[in-house]
């Protein structure tokens, strides 16, 4: 269909380009006004917009959870859809609103290491970064970034403005720690899983979690009725430590970073 946008704002006219996907991951839980706003900060730019939350139970400020989380989902989604993630300690600081372009997908959020693991996986990305205020709604809140800048950034990227037009290209975005190296528990989710950075080409026989060995694979969760641990790969394509109705993590006394070893 006809693009009919402003070409300032990005706003849309009265004819709706094709029905863009723009997804949502952020701290904010849902108690507040917070997630409304941002949707709401959207539509207003484009009405059409199909708005998806991933999550909004990222804990507060914790960065490589929700880098994590992204890693996981986004390779669920279709070709040109706009995930907007907002997990932001610095916001108001001088830290840099970006806009990622990888895997046929644009990541609008912080540049504070939230996009680590999209720059690992997808190593053609591209980055830009916004300058471009006109995008943004007037007289942006220093502790919203999420609903003033973010939010009709990717807005006006669902109605077709080009990512060169927000800013300039960049190759020194901030980036936490690899996600391949060390061998390391990268995630633990709300059931004790103990999330590593194996992956299926390594094929290990034996792993090592502070200090307890686990030499059991298992296909899927319930296939033992013990209360011992495995190991069973998971959705997110990485191998993970666990234990039939229990938390692996509370068992191991395991958090995220502790050290993994393997024997192959």
């Amino acid at each position: 269909m006809r693009d009919e946008r402003d070409q300032q704002t990005g706003r849309q006219g009265n004819i709706s380009p094709s029905l863009p996907v723009i997804s949502l991951l952020t701290d904010f839980g849902t108690a507040d006004y917070y997630v409304g706003a941002v949707k709401g900060a959207i539509l207003s730019v484009n009405p059409s917009a199909v708005v998806v939350d991933i999550t909004h139970e990222i804990p507060p400020q914790d960065v490589a959870t929700g880098a994590f989380t992204l890693l996981a989902a986004y390779k669920t989604f279709p070709a040109g859809t706009i995930h907007v993630a907002v997990i932001d300690p610095g916001v108001g600081s001088t830290r840099r609103p970006i806009i990622v372009s990888a895997n046929e997908q644009f990541f609008v959020g912080p540049d504070n290491g939230l996009f680590t693991y999209i720059y690992d996986r997808e190593p053609s990305h591209r980055i830009v970064h916004v300058t471009a205020d006109w995008f943004f709604r007037p007289e942006p809140s220093t502790t919203f970034h999420g609903r003033d800048i973010f939010a009709p950034v990717a807005a006006a990227l669902s109605n077709g403005v080009e990512m060169k037009e927000f800013g300039a290209e960049i190759n020194d975005a901030v980036r936490l720690p690899s996600l391949w190296t060390p061998l390391r528990i990268i995630h633990i989710d709300r059931f004790g899983n103990c999330v590593t950075n194996i992956t299926r080409d390594q094929t290990p026989r034996e792993i090592v979690v502070k200090g307890t060995t686990i030499s059991e694979f298992r296909r899927f969760y319930g296939e033992g009725d013990d209360e011992s641990l495995f190991a069973i790969w998971g959705s997110a394509g990485f191998l993970e430590i666990s234990v039939n109705g229990g938390s692996a993590a509370q068992i191991l006394g395991a958090k995220r970073g502790d050290e993994v070893g393997f024997t192959g």
